[in-house]
């Protein structure tokens, strides 16, 4: 199935300062992401899928990495903002900063967090050229969005700097095999081309300075990851 290179979501129902951020991601035309289909919407905003996300997912990511306690955290992809709520809740993180590439997604997160007040930040954004400064996160989380990146390697690069020194990533993600599937092809839209299986994703970790702690398949379609900045970088 050939996939379609969506462009860039309309500022409507965005705060002003996702407006600018989405209007200087048209005017460099880089390749941030493929945005979720219908199908696939579906599949990762219900019920059932928020909670395989929470006990199964993160619980495993916690037993890998442990907790993010009294930590400043960001989230790639926050989609709806149940992530969040597990980074907050389950991993006990201070604070969360979150954004999707999706406004529809971004608003619908910002109304489900508004109890949260200031313990969750949202905007706009591509995990490519992520809105914050150097060493800004104790602890980033990826549930599953870095293989919608083309320049998937590029995403690592800039997780990698806003970690802080001795920063902890914690990762999941949908390998190669799950991708490349004809059944998955027909259905969902991920880029086709450069995509890793858990030796590849592992190796492009080490390559953007990351040290590997734990990685753990599942049946060469999925991969959780744990990978800290060295404290002396």
């Amino acid at each position: 199935m050939r996939v379609r290179r969506h462009p860039l979501p309309e500022c409507a129902g965005t705060t002003p300062g996702d407006a600018r951020v989405l209007a200087t991601m048209r005017r460099r035309g880089r390749p941030h992401g493929v945005l979720l289909n219908r199908i696939e919407k579906a599949m990762m905003n219900n019920p059932v899928r928020a909670a395989l996300q929470r006990h199964l997912e993160a619980r495993l990511l916690a037993n890998l990495g442990g907790t993010a306690r009294d930590k400043r955290c960001l989230e790639v992809g926050c989609g709806r903002g149940r992530g969040i709520d597990i980074i907050l809740d389950d991993f006990g993180a201070a604070e969360v900063d979150a954004f999707d590439l999706d406004a529809d997604m971004v608003e619908l997160a910002r109304a489900h967090l508004a109890r949260r007040g200031r313990k969750a930040r949202l905007w706009v954004g591509s995990v490519t050229e992520i809105d914050a400064p150097n060493a800004s996160y104790d602890a980033v989380f990826d549930f599953g969005i870095i293989h919608h990146v083309p320049a998937w390697r590029d995403a690592l690069t800039e997780i990698y700097r806003v970690l802080k020194p001795g920063g902890r990533f914690y990762c999941e993600e949908v390998l190669d095999r799950f991708i490349l599937h004809p059944l998955w092809r027909r259905v969902l839209e991920h880029p086709l081309e450069d995509r890793f299986d858990q030796q590849g994703f592992e190796s492009a970790l080490r390559d953007a300075g990351f040290l590997l702690r734990r990685g753990v398949g599942l049946f060469q379609h999925f991969a959780w990851f744990i990978a800290d900045k060295p404290a002396a970088d």
